[in-house]
């Protein structure tokens, strides 16, 4: 069944807040057998979303909506959908009881905004939201075809999603298509090498089956996906397209996950019993924060110590005054001292650390902007490499963070 995931909100659009709730309800969908099509991200204007319901309508079965339901001004999708699908308002004392629900067990009071949520379309299914107070609304239309309205808070479309409107699309919609995706991390190619190296596997893959490319900085994810009408072929095309992947490619490929590179870390350190710490100059803290991100972190996470000064590299994690002086910050003698002073100072199992110019100012000639040194350490062993990312200052952060994660995981 194919799926318009419509997301709304001028901060959208202007780059205030970033859409992840698309992302995330792309990925639960595509796992259990629906097609996103089409992802459309519109501002907070009547006609426009009317425009956007109406284009969505006639090119998808299923239409999914999040956000511009709340008790402000600016919040006018019900407003909008009781006039697309020419609907009166009428009050809900189920809803109201929710809300009150809610407002009780948070020790909150309610006010006249609050209870105006309480209003929903009369030509629509109400689905409680058991995480929020604004509900969800199931509209159809002759055809079979459905748009569902839910709220933008995240947690809030994630309970939604998960508890109420998928199961209910399953129950309502024959699947005949049944989508499986596999990814692997490999490591020790550029994009364009492994694609030479892959030219002849990718040729030959059936019409039914694709590969993507997504590059990150010192790893590419390649993604298999397999679209069947049966979910066992999906699953056994797959299997079949991987084993040939592993022989192609050796010991390059480093996992088969498609998760996050700190949970990956996290997930190693874990079954190795392993703590870890960080020593930050360049990437100031961007390391500690991604590892501390992941729910359950302080099982292998021991610290972290942002040593942006020569002095905190001297005083805090011992780094010699003579190698400061005589190399640089930035620099392989630097970055490695670096790494064991924090494993002493944190009293963890392994630590990384950076050093660079992240920019766009501070380069030299022998060290332009992008300059950035990397060491990863476990116990006594201590590996590094100097990397010369970019003059992007952000890029180079998030880049050195990212090698900083592979470096550790490759030598774990």
């Amino acid at each position: 069944m194919n799926v318009e995931i419509i997301t709304i909100g001028d901060e959208l659009l202007i780059g205030q807040v970033i859409d992840t709730n698309s992302a995330w309800m792309g990925r639960e969908l595509g796992d259990e057998g629906f097609h996103v099509v089409w992802r459309t991200t519109v501002g907070d204007e009547e006609q426009d979303m009317l425009d956007a319901f109406d284009a969505a309508m006639h090119r998808a079965q299923i239409v999914l909506v999040t956000g511009g339901i709340g008790p402000t001004k600016d919040d006018i999708t019900k407003k909008t959908l009781c006039k697309y699908f020419d609907s009166d308002m009428h009050f809900s004392d189920e809803v109201y009881k929710n809300i009150e629900s809610i407002f009780c067990r948070t020790g909150r009071t309610m006010n006249e905004l609050t209870r105006s949520q309480a209003m929903v379309p009369d030509k629509c299914t109400v689905i409680q939201n058991q995480a929020g107070t604004a509900p969800c609304t199931w509209f159809e239309r002759d055809g079979g075809r459905v748009l569902v309205s839910m709220p933008g808070v995240p947690y809030e479309m994630k309970w939604l999603m998960t508890n109420e409107v998928i199961p209910r699309l399953k129950n309502k919609y024959r699947r005949d298509l049944f989508i499986k995706h596999q990814t692997c991390w490999v490591t020790g190619y550029s994009e364009s090498a492994l694609a030479i190296k892959l030219a002849d596997f990718e040729n030959a893959l059936p019409s039914f089956i694709k590969l993507a490319y997504l590059p990150q900085p010192g790893i590419i994810r390649l993604r298999l996906s397999a679209y069947a009408s049966a979910e066992e072929d999906a699953e056994q095309v797959i299997s079949e397209q991987k084993n040939k992947l592993h022989a192609l490619l050796e010991g390059s490929i480093l996992v088969e996950e498609d998760k996050p590179l700190e949970e990956l870390v996290g997930e190693k350190l874990r079954s190795l019993h392993l703590m870890m710490g960080t020593a930050e100059s360049c990437t100031g803290g961007r390391i500690a924060g991604m590892i501390t991100s992941v729910a359950g972190s302080s099982e292998y996470f021991s610290g972290s110590v942002v040593s942006y000064c020569n002095e905190v590299k001297h005083n805090v994690l011992g780094v010699s005054e003579d190698d400061l002086n005589q190399y640089g910050a930035v620099s392989q003698p630097v970055v490695e001292q670096m790494a064991m002073g924090a494993i002493r100072v944190l009293g963890c199992d392994c630590a990384v650390a950076t050093s660079g110019i992240a920019g766009p100012g501070g380069g030299t000639p022998d060290k332009p902007v992008g300059t950035v040194w990397i060491a990863a350490a476990y116990k006594d062993k201590v590996v590094s490499e100097c990397y010369h990312f970019g003059a992007i200052r952000e890029q180079n952060i998030q880049r050195s963070a990212n090698t900083a994660l592979l470096m550790l995981l490759n030598l774990l």
